[in-house]
């Protein structure tokens, strides 16, 4: 799937089942619910943290799913088109930082 693909099959399936776009504000506290949710686990998996029992049935991929769904109904109701930010975001951090990033030593 496309991240256009994304965009319009999320759009169809909030106005199919989910009735309406919950309003801005509302979506980003439910992306900062969800982002929280995966670092929650990732402190867990892979940090210092041990996982309480209701934790352990938590999935990663599911929890990175449920922000990138609320991310994209974000788009959607203030009309980005993902493909093309990413694109530029991309270029701008091409232009920006591969030279950086090559002469840090920190990554070698």
């Amino acid at each position: 799937m496309t991240i256009a693909e994304a965009q319009q099959t999320i759009d169809s399936w909030i106005k199919t089942k989910g009735v309406r776009y919950f309003n801005e504000l509302t979506n980003m506290a439910m992306l900062t619910e969800e982002v929280g949710e995966v670092a929650r686990i990732i402190a867990r998996q892979y940090g210092e943290q041990s996982f309480k029992e209701s934790d352990k049935q938590k999935e990663l991929g599911d929890e990175l799913a449920d922000v990138l769904f609320v991310l994209i109904c974000l788009a959607n109701q203030t009309g980005v088109d993902l493909t093309q930010a990413l694109e530029k975001n991309l270029e701008k951090k091409t232009n920006r930082d591969s030279e950086r990033h090559q002469n840090n030593e920190k990554l070698k």
